[in-house]
């Protein structure tokens, strides 16, 4: 479990996008009960104000529904309340930085190689990580 940098969304293969929706419910689910993700690499959510979560959670929303899914967003918005909008490039600030989008893209990279993403999905992460960071993705 992870939050795909939100500098990527637009650009994550139809795969990784649908499991962040799931993961996205998940994690308001788990805070909702919990109180917390309960999960080393998200754990860094509660780090934030909960309207951060929530505008990164609308543009993963926004993004599935610009390809034609048909989004419940009542199984997230039921574990949290109202929206206070946000410019998306002011979320996680010292979380989604050039240091944690590189190791996104190393992960996505990891699963490029074994066959979970394809060759044109790959150049299309790539192309948005050259748009995001001005640099071409090496290792």
């Amino acid at each position: 479990m992870r939050l795909w940098p939100k500098q990527l969304i637009h650009y994550l293969p139809q795969k990784q996008l649908v499991s962040k929706w799931r993961e996205c419910c998940c994690i308001a689910r788990n805070i909702a009960v919990n109180g917390t993700p309960n999960h080393i690499l998200v754990n860094r959510i509660m780090d934030y104000p909960e309207d951060e979560f929530n505008t990164y959670t609308d543009a993963v929303i926004t993004e599935m529904e610009r390809r034609g899914y048909k989004v419940d967003p009542w199984k997230f918005y039921k574990h949290r309340n109202d929206i206070n909008n946000m410019l998306l490039g002011g979320i996680f600030r010292r979380w989604h930085n050039r240091i944690y989008i590189k190791q996104c893209m190393a992960n996505l990279m990891e699963k490029h190689d074994c066959g979970g993403i394809n060759d044109s999905e790959w150049k299309i992460l790539c192309d948005g990580y050259k748009k995001a960071t001005g640099e071409e993705f090496t290792l």
